[in-house]
């Protein structure tokens, strides 16, 4: 059997970054061959991560990369804060974002069953911790479509947004402006582009808590002697059938009327009306729709008016089309840990 020698477990440490004790153990069980000596590190780093698969990894950092047609965001997960700290951590979540980018895989799994999958085992052997891809997303934009993200200071929220213009001239100019849409998305949190996009029975299971929260603040409001909101009858547009804005529409009419008001000048008053009736209505999408919601830099217009005046600006018309926004750990239930219970485990 080889000797090993201090200066042989150095350099193995330094090249896999593995413990001193487990550095020395794959050179004895290798004979000292330092290629084997680092499959056998790696192979032990596979086991260590089939062990932490039950683990929460909640934490890590988000990702971006913005091209001229082409942009990427992903979330890397680890266990703690302090593993997000670490250089390796975040040279493995830059080359994730770059290899995705460059391959355009199809699927998380597609990028942990190619070579570079190999990179995540070997993060967990260094790291320790439980180490995994959670998702990305891939925006590709046509001639006439502009792409631009944002990922906040903190790394833990990435937002990439696209516009579909009239011309490719006018996508160029607003390009910029995209950036801003993509921070309004970071601060408020978006979950569709769009009420088409909600699904029925969602938007029916939010409606009967959404009207008597509003109830319930009105009574609130009323004993603080302030103005009452008013109450509505549904919560998204994808609820107000042609049906239900022409039962609306009568009614306000014929309140109008009670009121005294001369029909001729019904038509001036009932546009308006409806306009409220329409935003009462609609409080859902105006939280969870990027395209409703009020525009952080000008809360005077939603942000499909704010982009629909930058298209004019530019010299035509633009929309958004899609958009994503990753933030780290979102929908991830976290294991709240008892320290006392687990130290009284093991005194038992």
């Amino acid at each position: 059997m080889a000797a090993v020698t201090a200066a042989m477990v150095k350099e193995l440490r330094a090249a896999t970054d593995a413990p001193m004790m487990d550095c020395k153990k794959a050179l004895v069980e290798s004979d000292g061959d330092m290629e084997k000596a680092k499959e056998w590190l790696k192979e032990r780093g596979i086991a260590k991560a089939a062990k932490k698969a039950d683990r929460v990894a909640a934490e890590g950092l988000a990702g971006i990369k913005l091209g001229n047609d082409k942009a990427v965001v992903a979330e890397i997960n680890s266990e703690t804060d302090f593993v997000a700290k670490n250089e390796a951590f975040q040279n493995l979540v830059k080359d994730t974002v770059e290899y995705i980018f460059e391959n355009e895989p199809a699927d998380v799994d597609a990028v942990m069953n190619s070579d570079f999958g190999k990179e995540f085992v070997e993060a967990v052997a260094k790291i320790g911790e439980k180490i995994e891809l959670r998702r990305f997303g891939i925006v590709k934009a046509d001639e006439n479509e502009a792409i631009n993200g944002y990922i906040h200071s903190n790394n833990r929220i990435a937002v990439v947004v696209k516009a579909k213009c009239d011309s490719k001239e006018t996508a160029e100019k607003i390009k910029p402006f995209l950036k801003n849409i993509a921070m309004h998305a970071s601060a408020m949190k978006p979950k569709t582009l769009t009420y088409k996009d909600f699904d029925a029975e969602y938007v029916e299971s939010e409606t009967k808590g959404r009207i008597e929260a509003i109830k319930k603040e009105n009574e609130e409001r009323a004993r603080l002697g302030k103005p009452l909101i008013n109450v509505p009858e549904f919560v998204s547009r994808l609820q107000l059938t042609d049906e239900v804005l022409k039962k609306a529409e009568e009614k306000i009419k014929q309140e109008l009327l009670a009121e005294g008001k001369p029909e001729k000048i019904l038509d001036k008053i009932i546009p308006g009306k409806m306009a409220r009736y329409i935003l009462d209505n609609t409080t859902l999408d105006q939280e969870q729709c990027l395209l409703d919601q009020k525009y952080v830099m000008d809360d005077k217009k939603t942000v499909a008016e704010a982009v629909e005046e930058e298209g004019k600006k530019a010299g035509g018309s633009c929309e958004i089309v899609e958009f994503i926004r990753i933030e780290v750990g979102e929908g991830i239930e976290k294991k709240e840990d008892d320290f006392a219970a687990e130290v009284a485990a093991q005194v038992g």
